[in-house]
């Protein structure tokens, strides 16, 4: 564990520096995009943080392979991830590729398109050198694990990580959001994958998985500091791009630490539980894409044709502010994370029913939806109040005219005699 705290405080430290570098350069040669009628920032803002992100993931692996090859006993399996040199190279080449179409795209707004194919490109180098869906936990009539082709390995793989990509990029619309959203998952994910190990090798704790979430962390955790409302860098869609890539990665590479051949069904089960974490936690953006999707085929565009739209805009739409907006979407991704690893953590660590972590889920999300909800019962209620006040002036207005209209109201510059007692007639005569 102290090696990957280190490893984190690593790519945080050198990512937090890149970013100052990256932001300071951006403003220094004008490196920033006009404002586009969906933004919600008002000033120009350099977009091009993803650059600092990948480089802070660059020192990290480097500091990783570093200390492998020092041959200390204490972190000698650490030599099991670089075991495949390949496979880390192409993780590497494949976020390299990823992060130059996202530069790309942030400075010349390059067509969707030409976006997408370098996504699946960069999808396909992955699941070309081994990183890919092993096997899927649907059970066959008798319980067993049905294992897919290679080629349907590849296939799924492929398709998964552009869409986590896709869905991570989708979000990317307030101060804060992507960054907090993927350091919350990825550090849960990184409990998850640490405790998995100890689970199914005791004398091992390094695996590629591991790795991939504590370097996201660290990224992550480097750059919100510059990205926090009112941020002074975007990520833009290299940051974006690159998180949800090796978000997707680190989720699928947990499935090759587990031999569906040696494993039952109860015993691998859990290991699928690093993929329901990331869809789990990324529920919401998924919902978001597919919204967005449907929406926009609907209207006869692109499916990938900006819009102002998205879930975060409709939270602000709803009066929450830009804070709550960003704070709701941490709220959602830590319950539903914080509820996946409890599912794991209570039966096998502490032999308590998981029961426990659905209902942990249950509350959470009732009062998350109660907190999402709320400004449209305060403005429900000022809307009533405004109502009722514009009657009541509407009503004291009608007073008044009827009041001024009243020709008994006119004033009489005529003396006006004494009114008779009653019961004498006005002329003294009964």
């Amino acid at each position: 564990m102290t090696l990957f705290v280190l490893l984190a405080l690593v790519t945080a430290v050198v990512t937090f520096a890149g970013s100052l570098v990256v932001w300071k350069l951006s403003l220094k040669y004008r490196l920033y995009p006009k404002i586009r009628e969906r933004d919600v920032h008002t000033r120009p803002t350099p977009r091009l943080g993803g650059i600092a992100m990948f480089l802070g993931i660059l020192v990290g692996f480097a500091a990783a392979a570093w200390i492998s090859s020092l041959g200390i006993a204490r972190f000698a399996n650490l030599q099991i991830v670089f075991q495949d040199p390949f496979q880390v190279l192409a993780i590497l080449l494949a976020a390299g590729l990823i992060v130059a179409i996202g530069v790309a795209d942030d400075i010349w707004d390059l067509d969707w398109l030409t976006k997408l194919a370098g996504q699946f490109i960069a999808a396909g180098v992955i699941a070309w050198q081994g990183v890919s869906i092993v096997s899927l936990p649907i059970g066959a009539p008798d319980g067993g694990i049905t294992v897919g082709s290679s080629w349907m390995s590849a296939t799924v793989t492929v398709f998964t990580i552009v869409l986590v990509m896709n869905a991570i990029n989708f979000i990317d619309g307030l101060d804060g959001l992507v960054a907090g959203v993927a350091l919350i998952s990825s550090g849960v994910f990184f409990l998850y994958s640490y405790l998995l190990v100890q689970q199914t090798s005791p004398t091992n704790y390094f695996n590629l998985a591991s790795l991939l979430a504590v370097v996201v962390v660290g990224a992550c955790a480097g750059f919100l500091p510059l990205n926090w409302h009112r941020a002074k860098l975007f990520m833009g869609d290299a940051g974006a791009l690159l998180v949800g890539l090796l978000m997707a990665t680190s989720a699928i590479a947990v499935t090759g630490q587990v031999d569906p051949s040696q494993l039952g069904t109860d015993e691998l089960f859990p290991a699928f539980i690093p993929i329901i974490i990331p869809f789990a936690v990324l529920l919401i953006p998924l919902l978001d894409f597919g919204l967005a999707v449907v929406r926009r085929l609907r209207a006869g565009k692109s499916p990938f044709a900006a819009d102002r739209k998205h879930l975060h805009h409709r939270l602000l739409d709803m009066g929450h502010s830009h804070l709550h907006a960003v704070l709701i979407f941490y709220g959602w991704t830590a319950v539903a994370s914080f509820g996946c690893l409890l599912a794991f953590v209570l039966p096998v660590y502490f032999g308590v029913d998981s029961g426990w972590a659905f209902l942990f889920i249950g509350v959470g999300f009732v009062v998350l939806a109660a907190l999402t909800l709320a400004p449209l019962g305060r403005r429900k209620r000022q809307t009533v109040a405004a109502e009722a006040d514009a009657a009541g002036i509407t009503s004291t207005s009608g007073f008044d005219e009827l009041a001024a209209t009243d020709p008994r109201n006119d004033a009489d510059p005529r003396p006006v005699p004494d009114r008779p007692a009653q019961g004498d007639h006005p002329t003294g005569a009964r």
